[in-house]
């Protein structure tokens, strides 16, 4: 046992040398150069899965597709924390003073499964095709996500 901790002790030792005549000698580390790490991506406990990408089917859902580009643009968030238990409260909040229109949904943004939905949404008329397609094609990919797991929508 003594002996492991005196080969690691001059392990240690030796690497600090060869660090410090590097850094006495103008050179720079011998040691690759770390890649930044995307944080986002690193799960937490109130995150466990890190951020979700979720590319979004522009040519499939058009009018959503664009009504989402345009909210982003506008401020509203990319990324949405999945709160399916609260999705009636924040539709009910989101849609509360906008009138309805024959023929066309209102969609909001962020949407009503995320915890960021709710008052301040941004609201646009859309054909219920399109607004309800999109609605059940974001619910399906993220069925198997809990609640509080992080999506950042791609639009193309």
């Amino acid at each position: 046992m003594r002996g492991k901790i005196i080969n690691a002790i001059a392990a240690i030792i030796l690497v600090a040398g060869v660090l410090w005549w590097f850094s006495e000698h103008g050179q720079s580390s011998p040691l690759p150069a770390l890649k930044p790490v995307e944080t986002s991506n690193i799960p937490t406990s109130s995150n466990p899965r890190g951020t979700v990408q979720l590319e979004f089917p522009s040519a499939k859902y058009p009018e959503t597709a664009q009504h989402i580009k345009e909210a982003i643009a506008a401020g509203h968030s990319n990324t949405c924390t999945i709160d399916r238990d609260g999705a009636d409260s924040n539709r009910d909040a989101s849609l509360r003073g906008g009138p309805t229109k024959k023929g066309k949904d209102r969609d909001e943004w962020p949407m009503a499964m995320c915890a960021e939905g709710g008052e301040g949404a941004d609201i646009k008329y859309i054909s219920p095709k399109d607004n309800r397609g999109a609605g059940s094609w974001v619910g399906h990919k993220l069925d198997d996500y809990a609640d509080g797991t992080k999506v950042r929508f791609i639009v193309k």
